[in-house]
């Protein structure tokens, strides 16, 4: 007896919803990411993105963030692995895009999607590698003298948004609220002068250290302060961090027994002609960053 073929009818795409958040963290747990679904939240309520459905079901995500009017991110650019071959990811990768405009754009690529974002106009501009495990008798690192650290407060938030914002480029004024909400934060100080600060929060299977911003200083002092500040809180915990390539703090992070566990490619579409190359601001770095998505 005749069968007629099976057709596949094009997917359906449309805005991101908070309802989509369940489904969304089933498609990051089938490609093996450690995202839990309030890790999910988090990065909508400070972004935006879309789906794609097939039949009613999601079967592909892409969130972005604005930051401010000239630069944005994206990231969590997902395929369930039953679907890729269609040219769901990159119909996806192409409606946000168009959402971000002419705005210089930032991502993290695996090896897998590096293709793909080098087709649509993105270059490498760096690297970030992730270290994790379980900390354990980390000894603190004191901060340069006349240097203390304290909880971060209230008060600290404006300052806190302008390192952020000068150290990474970008306009933070909403990421850091919307950050602040899930986690805790210590900041360094002089003389009541914020010289940097650190921010830790719940995720995957334990916790995150990120953004870490800092003063610079020999050795990245500064910023190692701020991060085993959180080694001793959380002594026993899984925690992990992103650190850009050239933050110069790989080596010691492996020293200290968090394993390097990945390398993702940073890069960049609609850069003004050397823009992006170099930092950002010559007295404050990057050390540790959000995450591998909103950078």
């Amino acid at each position: 007896m005749y069968e007629p073929p099976v057709i596949n009818e094009a997917p359906a795409y449309r805005p991101f919803d908070r309802t989509d958040i369940a489904a969304a963290h089933r498609l990051s747990l089938a490609a093996g990411w450690p995202h839990r679904a309030e890790d999910w939240q988090l990065m909508f309520d400070a972004g935006d993105g879309f789906v794609a459905q097939d039949n009613g079901e999601v079967i592909g995500t892409a969130l972005y963030w604005k930051c401010g009017a000239d630069s944005g991110t994206l990231g969590l650019v997902i395929v369930s692995p039953a679907q890729q071959g269609r040219g769901i990811g990159r119909e996806l990768m192409e409606r946000v895009l168009e959402a971000l405009g002419d705005r210089v754009t930032y991502l993290h690529a695996t090896p897998a999607g590096k293709p793909l974002y080098e087709r649509l106009g993105f270059e490498m501009c760096g690297t970030v590698g992730q270290h994790q495990g379980i900390v354990a008798g980390i000894p603190a690192v004191t901060p340069p003298a006349a240097e203390r650290l304290r909880v971060l407060t209230a008060a600290d938030v404006p300052r806190v948004i302008e390192l952020a914002s000068r150290a990474s480029g970008l306009d933070r004024r909403q990421a850091i609220p919307a950050l602040l909400d899930a986690a805790q934060g210590v900041v360094l100080e002089r003389d009541g002068e914020l010289l940097g600060f650190s921010l830790c929060r719940r995720f995957g299977r334990g916790y995150a250290i990120g953004p870490v911003v800092a003063a610079r200083s020999p050795d990245a002092w500064r910023a190692k302060s701020l991060i085993t500040h959180w080694f001793g809180h959380r002594a026993g915990e899984f925690m992990r961090i992103d650190v850009p390539g050239d933050a110069g703090l790989s080596d010691w992070l492996s020293a200290l027994g968090l394993a390097h566990t990945d390398t993702v490619v940073k890069m960049v579409r609609n850069h003004r002609t050397g823009w992006y190359r170099g930092d950002p601001d010559p007295t404050y770095g990057v050390f540790g960053i959000v995450n591998q998505a909103m950078g």
